[in-house]
């Protein structure tokens, strides 16, 4: 197996950098805590970028792309905590591809947006599809839904959906008669209530959506099709997080080795140079399961669990580690708004929540194995 970037995969993360190099990603991070107008509208970077249309098919005007090249741009994103609507966008896209929506077309130019409400599969945990909760921690159920024909009404709520908020399109999982179906509902419908905000991380713009007998049209996918969504972002999360990992890594090196003390550099001293090699043993870790996860949606499909999962979980646990060790490098200054490392302790707050969290993708990889599915067990 080549684990070696193609010529063409080696282009889109220079193309993707340099998109994102044009927009201070960074900087407006730290003014848009105080003002999200000043946040720069990435929809149509990402259009002019081709990222909306990166899983969808050519035929229907998209890149037709894989999943590693989808996570290969999110890495790129997490690098400078670009808010890029990737997470919502991505899932969407793919589903309404498969399913045959027509509207696809103008969600892979970026003439609509569209954005996908997570629901996880069922599990030991959870015997149910679920969706992420307003606030505690026990799950509520998906969304129900009545079948009619070509058309799908939802009732639910979905909480904290990256890029709902924003969106024309809504790609909606809800369960009909106990079983997941898929459906596109328009966000301006009859029934549909959108909040939009954010938490911990202003960049990322997430929304809460009430559907009281909403209806729109069903996909043609079947509930493989639909769990391929969940792991995708699953996926993604993981694939940015490595990004923010490597800057924070790469921040905190140069920093040891220009702050001097008693007469010697920072990162002469133990304490300092294993926090360092710990975060660079965890990215390395983390950056092989993003591999892994690639291999899966492209070659393995019945390993798409396990590899997803391990992903999201090594590379959750690495970002909350770089986070907190980025402001412990840098001292007190770190630990200051004149710094960006909260910045990026931020992105890690929140993603260790997420679309599930890092610890529900840890006890699906638990699930995985315990069922002889993951690969070790399988040897």
């Amino acid at each position: 197996m080549n684990l070696e970037l193609s010529d063409e995969q080696e282009f889109l993360r220079e193309a993707t950098a340099g998109a994102l190099s044009r927009v201070k990603t960074v900087e407006e991070a730290r003014e848009a805590l105080e003002d999200e107008a000043a946040l720069t509208d990435l929809w149509p970077v990402a259009a002019e970028a081709g990222w909306l249309g990166l899983l969808v098919s050519e035929e229907n005007g998209g890149a037709g792309l894989s999943a590693y090249d989808a996570m290969l741009v999110a890495e790129e994103a997490g690098k400078v905590l670009a808010g890029a609507p990737l997470l919502g966008t991505l899932p969407a896209s793919m589903l309404m591809d498969l399913g045959g929506d027509d509207r696809v077309a103008a969600v892979a130019a970026g003439e609509t947006k569209a954005a996908w409400l997570p629901a996880a599969p069922p599990s030991s945990v959870e015997d149910q599809w679920t969706v992420d909760p307003i606030e505690g921690m026990d799950r509520p159920e998906a969304p129900q839904a009545e079948v009619k024909g070509d058309e799908v009404t939802f009732t639910g709520t979905v909480a904290w959906a990256p890029d709902a908020g924003e969106a024309d399109l809504l790609v909606v999982v809800g369960l009909d008669g106990g079983s997941p179906v898929a459906g596109v509902v328009e966000a301006s419908a009859d029934g549909v209530t959108v909040e939009s905000g954010w938490r911990y991380d202003a960049t990322r713009k997430l929304g809460t959506i009430t559907l009281a007998e909403a209806t729109g049209r069903k996909l043609d996918v079947d509930e493989d099709e639909i769990s391929r969504a969940w792991y995708l972002t699953q996926a993604l999360i993981a694939a940015e997080s490595v990004g923010t990992v490597a800057t924070a890594l790469e921040t905190s090196v140069e920093y040891a080795k220009e702050r001097y003390t008693f007469g010697r550099a920072i990162g002469s001293y133990q304490a300092i140079k294993h926090s360092l090699v710990e975060i660079m043993r965890r990215l390395d870790n983390a950056r092989s399961l993003c591999v892994y996860a690639g291999y899966a949606f492209a070659d393995s499909p019945a390993e798409i669990p396990y590899a997803a999962a391990a992903a999201r979980s090594v590379a959750g646990g690495a970002l909350d580690y770089a986070g907190r060790q980025q402001i412990q490098v840098h001292g007190g200054i770190g630990a200051t708004w004149e710094h960006d490392a909260p910045l990026y302790f931020r992105r890690s707050q929140l993603n260790r929540r997420l679309v599930g969290g890092t610890s529900m993708a840890t006890d699906r990889v638990a699930e995985e194995l315990f069922q002889g599915r993951g690969p070790v067990a399988a040897v």
